[in-house]
């Protein structure tokens, strides 16, 4: 975390610590802020450590409870410490119903500096577009792979991410393309159950898992690579 980045940290905190509470916007926000920027174990103890200082600086015998709470809440919010990627195998769970899975995704899209492979069998959440269109065109390579038939249901965000100049393919086998990963500046791999859309965050029971296990983020490489260049002689035939 740069010095930028921790400066945001720290203003984050002190103004959802306000009223002593992680209104629902706030937890959000929060949540998206630190899941791109908490990348190590450090970054982990920077948050939590300025999380202590802010709540030392209210009156500790008016506000004790709620700033307790406040306090908790900011450390679920944490992601799990991921290692280097020099060879380090620390990951992450997320969990749906909630906001987690769908928050850890956005945060990898903001932070994501080079690169960003999605391999995804449906995308219709549009926050999650948002922040896919947002990468592109701040100039991280961004190519999506999707699968056909569900690159045409109603509410697919596919042909839309398409036309803003993402590079799009679909699968255009028999079978479904059914993956539902995601790899970020060829280091951080992200995968799970979990699909890109609103009813997995609000009504399913899906699970992501973000890890730099090296072996792994390079397995899901060459697949991605596979797929896509297979991908792409069947789009010219």
């Amino acid at each position: 975390m740069n010095g930028a980045q921790q400066e945001e940290v720290e203003r984050a905190l002190r103004e959802s610590a306000d009223d002593c509470r992680l209104a629902r916007a706030e937890r959000d926000a929060l949540g998206r802020l630190l899941a791109s920027v908490v990348v190590s174990a450090d970054d982990a103890a920077f948050v939590r450590n300025r999380a202590f200082d802010v709540v030392r600086e209210h009156d500790l015998a008016a506000d004790g409870h709620t700033l307790l709470r406040w306090l908790e809440d900011v450390m679920r919010l944490l992601p799990g410490p991921a290692a280097k990627a020099s060879g380090g195998s620390a990951g992450e769970a997320h969990f749906s119903p909630g906001e987690a899975c769908r928050a850890r995704i956005m945060g990898l899209l903001d932070g994501a500096r080079t690169s960003a492979d999605i391999c995804v069998f449906t995308i219709t959440d549009d926050s999650i577009s948002e922040r896919i269109v947002a990468a592109h065109r701040r100039g991280v390579s961004v190519r999506v792979i999707t699968d056909n038939e569900k690159s045409l249901d109603e509410g697919s965000d596919a042909r839309g991410l398409e036309r803003v100049g993402v590079a799009v393919r679909v699968d255009r086998s028999e079978a479904h393309m059914h993956h539902k990963y995601a790899i970020f500046d060829e280091e951080v791999l992200l995968t799970g159950s979990y699909n890109w859309t609103r009813s997995a965050a609000l009504y399913n029971r899906e699970n992501l898992v973000v890890t730099r296990e090296a072996r792994l983020v390079a397995a899901f490489g060459r697949d991605f690579e596979t797929l896509w260049g297979d991908l792409e002689r069947w789009s010219s035939s």
